[in-house]
């Protein structure tokens, strides 16, 4: 759609959004234009007399010419109308026009067919962020008190609302500012919609398979016999240009040709043939279309318009996408059991959740799940995940009754702004164990639409950290970790146990364990070589009734005389118990050497693995990873997930506005950057509570003495030079000076040594004796706003000594953040000792979380020196830069990601 040029600001293409329905359905939400005289002439005429009773407060005909011009004919800024589409038909529209500097009058309108869908809610959602863009503070509105529909989109909205009545008619104020409740009930209403979208995908009654072949070996062919194998309980039919069946299932010649509804498309045919097919896919109606082909993003400029053009159509017409260059879908339940993938052998049912990006190594992984003797409720294989992504599946598996356990293999993250306040959440019922290749985010895998980040490698384990996710450092550790989940119930803490009949492998589990910050029983067992069966039974007995253990590590090697199935057994009836958990080290036992994985399995009616089942390892060191990631995973989920701060004393809005006058006219351009000077960092820090020590800048002798004078002895005296400034140890500075003499040599001294560099010093009165720390934020192109901590000094810059954390963040985040690089011993002993030091340190953090998450503007802010003392902390240098920011990857309201 070319942009239209009414009067007035340009058109607000930011505003554009792709949105998933109350029942999953996508819809896209737009600014209207001129060209939309017709639909909303349509539109119009579908309304009933009841609607627009409502909407008019009279009966009313058509719309004339000139009405529909006023009507879409807007200046996106006083005037400013969103219209909501489904295929081509308008289903809903709003519209404000401002009355005021800050005020609006409202209007919402949804088409009769389409009411109780939230289209009303989504079109409120995004008018007030618009409005709140172009400066407007309240909405406000009249209502007929009969209209409980939309009476009930305003009150249920979460904002703050005031309702007055006077003669049947009901005054609506609104205020615009996000609330916390707003939020809640805009983060509620995304998780249902998407939750119930993906449901919807994995759980079809009727699928019809585009681009099978007669031929065998064929990609089609493939997930025909797949699906056929699996035993797909609904409605299967497969498109082909002149087969009446293929394997016995009706064929016909298009999608269009297909009698009854159609729930999902898998599509196999060749990328340039996909577009038809959607379409063909959307005019029956279809709720989802998953695309094997590759030849899209990954295959370069050419396939990436083409991607992009597929999911245009398709959430154009209401249907999401899964890939294209996919593995496809699985959902192993008795009432659906669909294997609609390339996968030969349809994992068994379990209750693992699995997505994967990869289409290759999917097949593997799941080959892996059936060896290790895993189920699988459902698995998603994205490819390049140019719709559906790993957050929309988490939001399904959130509530999916049948997944206990979610395992994710991701080679990019979209939107980890998103996956960090879903994943934070999921965690604490539902255990997500993950693995990321290539150890950063600065890489994009062929196919995938991410922005690069800036960050190292320990951003992303800050970001799986602080949302409970189990980081896996390889496949078989995402799955040894996945065994203990599934059969074993979580320890109580970090006291490992470890009982066996080798005390070479308990000496090396025991290294391990403690290596990996587990506590070792001191009265861990030896049996002896020759332990028996009974004196196993009778250790693992006394083990499991001991409170002060909290997880148990079996070995047993059997000895030359017997194959041990009596040990083992005595292992597998422990496990099974699932008083704590269980796991094993058993080395060849039986004539096959796995046979001892099948002892220790506990198996249903149908053979499938039951909870209860020991999950056994080829090495004690896989036995004690998998044991403290579980045990580490637990302690984080016991914790309190914390609290947001509450400061009353913030000036959010006159932060905001010196930004705006600060990036003026000359700051126009996504990237366009300027370095603040001291006055202005000390105003902003000033909005959100932070005090930054006084100091000056001084050229000469003469003013640096009067200025001593003036802030008070003793003083310090450092470099302003921008390059050299905290570089203390190139003996940039002077310290503790007490008189004029001292201010006078030191200025000559520092003026002798650096030259040019010391023409500008600063000068800043001394504050008391502590731990310099480093307090820091960078707007990251694809994290958005990242907090950092370290201790100062050139060390931690060399070894990359910082822990990071994404906003926003609660009191356990900051308390978490300051504890955790390697040299905050410093900050318990010594200078920083004082609990009251340390609370100090964590509200400072907590308010530069708060103020960079609020002003995507602030590109980059670092607080070095802040000064932590017994008696508390000082600010004492700061710098910050301000650029034109790209539009975060988290939007402030509900839209599916490109």
């Amino acid at each position: 759609m070319s942009d239209p040029t009414p009067a007035g600001a340009p058109y607000p293409r930011q505003w554009e959004a792709d949105v998933l329905l109350r029942d999953g359905r996508a819809a896209h939400l737009r600014p209207i234009t001129p060209a939309d005289a017709e639909k909303i002439a349509d539109f119009q005429s579908s309304l009933s007399p009841e609607s627009i009773y409502f909407r008019y407060f009279t009966l009313r005909g058509d719309l004339t010419p000139k009405e529909l011009e006023q009507l879409t004919t807007v200046d996106h800024d006083r005037r400013v109308a969103l219209v909501l589409t489904l295929g081509p038909q308008i289903i809903g529209v709003g519209r404000y026009e401002a009355t005021s500097a800050t005020e609006a009058e409202i209007a919402l309108t949804v088409r009769d067919n389409h009411q109780a869908r939230g289209v009303g809610s989504i079109l409120l959602e995004h008018l007030a962020a618009a409005g709140r863009e172009r400066g407007l503070r309240t909405f406000v509105g009249t209502v007929l008190s009969e209209n409980s529909r939309m009476l009930d989109v305003f009150a249920d909205a979460g904002f703050e609302a005031q309702q007055q009545v006077d003669d049947g008619m009901v005054s609506v104020s609104i205020d615009l500012e996000p609330t916390e409740q707003s939020l809640r009930v805009m983060e509620a209403r995304e998780h249902r919609a998407e939750a119930v979208s993906i449901k919807q995908l994995l759980s079809p009654q009727s699928v019809v398979l585009v681009g099978v072949s007669v031929r065998e070996g064929t990609f089609g062919h493939t997930l025909l016999r797949n699906i056929l194998d699996a035993g797909f309980t609904g409605e299967l039919s497969v498109v082909h240009p002149s087969a009446e069946s293929i394997a016995g299932v009706k064929a016909y010649p298009s999608v269009r040709d297909v009698s009854g509804s159609i729930d999902l498309a898998i599509v196999a045919v060749p990328a340039e043939r996909v577009l038809d097919v959607a379409r063909a896919c959307s005019e029956k109606d279809a709720r989802a279309i998953v695309v094997i082909s590759s030849g899209f993003a990954e295959a370069g400029e050419e396939g990436r318009e083409l991607q992009r053009q597929l999911v245009q159509v398709a959430r154009g017409r209401g249907m999401r996408v899964v890939g294209p260059n996919c593995l496809g879908i699985i959902n192993t339940a008795g009432e659906v059991q669909l294997n609609a993938s390339l996968a030969p052998v349809m994992p068994p049912r379990g209750r693992i959740g699995f997505f994967s990006q990869s289409g290759a190594l999917g097949i593997a992984l799941l080959e892996t799940v059936r060896r290790r003797g895993l189920g699988v409720s459902t698995f998603v294989g994205a490819g390049n995940r140019a719709d559906v992504s790993g957050n929309d599946v988490l939001q399904y598996w959130e509530e999916d009754p049948d997944t206990d356990v979610i395992l994710l293999y991701l080679e990019s993250i979209g939107n980890p702004r998103k996956f960090t306040r879903l994943a934070r959440r999921i965690s604490r019922h539902t255990p997500i164990v993950a693995m990321k290749t290539g150890g950063s985010m600065q890489a994009r895998p062929l196919g995938h639409a991410v922005r690069r980040s800036s960050l190292p490698p320990a951003a992303l384990e800050a970001l799986f950290t602080q949302s409970g996710v189990i980081q896996t450092e390889t496949l078989n550790h995402l799955f040894d970790v996945s065994q203990v989940l599934s059969f074993q119930p979580l320890p109580q803490g970090s006291t490992v146990a470890i009982v066996g009949n080798s005390d070479a492998l308990g000496t090396l589990a025991a290294d391990a364990a403690q290596a990996r910050g587990l506590e070792v029983l001191d009265q861990s067992v030896s049996l002896g070589a020759s332990a028996t069966a009974e004196d196993f039974d009778g250790a693992l007995a006394g083990l499991l009734d001991d409170p002060a253990v909290d997880s148990i590590l079996a070995i047993f090697v059997p000895p030359l005389s017997t194959a041990g199935e009596g040990a083992v057994e005595a292992i597998a009836h422990a496990g099974a118990r699932l008083v704590k958990p269980v796991v094993a080290t058993v080395v060849g036992v039986g004539p096959d050497g796995a046979s001892s994985v099948e002892l220790l399995m506990r198996r249903d009616e149908a053979g499938v693995p039951m909870e209860g089942s020991v999950p056994a390892f080829f090495s004690v060191e896989e036995a004690v990873r998998a044991i403290a990631a579980v045990t580490n995973y637990s302690t984080w989920r016991h914790e309190p997930a914390g609290l947001m701060p509450e400061f009353d004393d913030l000036r959010i809005h006159d932060a905001g506005a010196m930004l705006e006058s600060i990036m003026g006219d000359s700051l126009t351009q996504v990237g366009d950057e300027r370095i603040l000077d001291e006055n202005q960092i000390a105003g902003l820090l000033g909005c959100y509570g932070i005090d930054l020590w006084p100091s000056a800048q001084v050229t000469s002798e003469d003013q640096a003495v009067e200025l001593s004078q003036t802030l008070g002895y003793p003083v310090g005296l450092r470099l302003s030079d921008p390059e050299l400034a905290g570089r203390a140890d190139l003996g940039t500075q002077r310290l503790n000076l007490e008189s004029d003499a001292a201010v006078r040599t030191a200025f000559r001294r520092l003026q002798n040594r650096f030259g040019v560099k010391a023409e500008r010093m600063t000068l800043q009165r001394m504050a008391q004796p502590g731990v310099a720390c480093v307090v820091g934020s960078i707007e990251d192109p694809l994290f958005g706003p990242v907090v950092s901590f370290g201790i100062s000094g050139v060390t931690t810059e060399l070894l990359g000594d910082r822990a990071y954390a994404i906003p926003p963040l609660t009191d356990v985040d900051a308390a978490r953040i300051i504890r955790a690089p390697r040299a905050a011993p410093l900050l318990l002993g010594g200078f920083g000792a004082g609990e009251q030091a340390l609370a100090d340190l964590e509200e400072l953090i907590l308010r530069v979380s708060v103020m960079v998450d609020e002003h995507p503007e602030i590109s980059d802010v670092v607080l070095d020196p802040v000064l932590v003392s017994a008696k508390g902390l000082a600010v004492l240098g700061a710098k910050m830069s301000v650029k034109v920011p790209q539009a975060r990857t988290e939007s402030p309201v509900r839209r599916l990601t490109d």
